[in-house]
Order: C-alpha cells, then structure tokens, then sequence
C-alpha cells in the first residue's frame, strides 16, 4: 500500500462525492449545503479560492479534504474523510497535516471547523492537531454542534 496526498483533480468528483456522502448518510448529517459542495467541488471550493486534495492509493481515490476559502485570511477544514477500509492507518492525519501545511503557506490567519458530537474520532484527531473548542456560531449546517479552530 503506497498513500499519496494529491491535489483534487476534476477526475476525482464522483470519489469525492461518495466518500464523503458515504460517511454524512451514515450519521444522518447530509444536508442541502453538503450536497451543493459535492456535487459541484471545483465550483464551490477551488474557484472560490479553496484546495482539495485527494488521498490515493495506487490509482485509487480513498480519502479527501479540503480548505473552503471563508474570507480573507479565515479557511474552513471540510470534507474530510477516508474509506472506511482504510481507517485507523493514519491518512487523517496526513490529509490534516497537508491542510494546516497549506493554510499556513498562504498566510491564513486562522482554520475554522463545524462538527457533530458523533464524530468523536474525528474531533480527537482535530484537539491533537491544535484545533479548540469554540462556541458554534454562524453555522451553515443545522446538524453542527461542535465548531473548533485553530489560530495561527
């Protein structure tokens, strides 16, 4: 098994789209606002001034992230996922860690998140990679019950 962390390419929708509806279908949190991003990622993240990168194996797309441009200086972590085949082998981390690398390189002032209590694994990943708890405030999600950030 060789993982990569590659940039999204348009090739790349139909994984992103099911990787990512795979894991908000299961907790029940898909909502109108999810469905806009995934089903048009190049519209709503890249030409907005955001990045997505893929996690591959081999040719296979098995993972994502991505940083939605909020405004100047001020980046959302999104669409983080990874096959659930491929859990507990540390692409997360790899895929936060290329984010947070991303964010700084172009002069981020701060990353921001909205979560949902269920995702315990995931918000632990995000409490080891610096992000804290504030309150959730201005939430495009109705099912967000969890908002961190990480202030560089």
């Amino acid at each position: 098994m060789q993982i990569n962390i590659i940039p999204y390419r348009p090739e790349h929708k139909p994984a992103f789209y099911q990787l990512n509806i795979e894991w908000l279908d299961h907790y029940g949190l898909t909502e109108s606002h999810d469905l806009e991003v995934l089903d048009d990622p190049t519209g709503t993240i890249i030409e907005r001034g955001g990045h997505i990168w893929m996690a591959v194996d081999g040719q296979e797309a098995i993972g994502s992230a991505a940083l939605m441009k909020e405004h100047e200086g001020v980046y959302e972590l999104a669409k983080m996922t990874v096959a659930p085949s491929y859990r507990g082998q540390g692409i997360s981390k790899l895929l936060i860690l290329t984010c947070i690398a991303k964010a700084r390189e172009i002069g981020a002032k701060k990353l921001i998140l909205f979560s949902n209590h269920q995702l315990q694994t995931a918000i632990s990943l995000y409490e080891k990679n610096g992000f804290v708890h504030i309150p959730v405030e201005d939430s495009p999600f109705e099912t967000a019950d969890v908002k961190m950030e990480l202030v560089f």
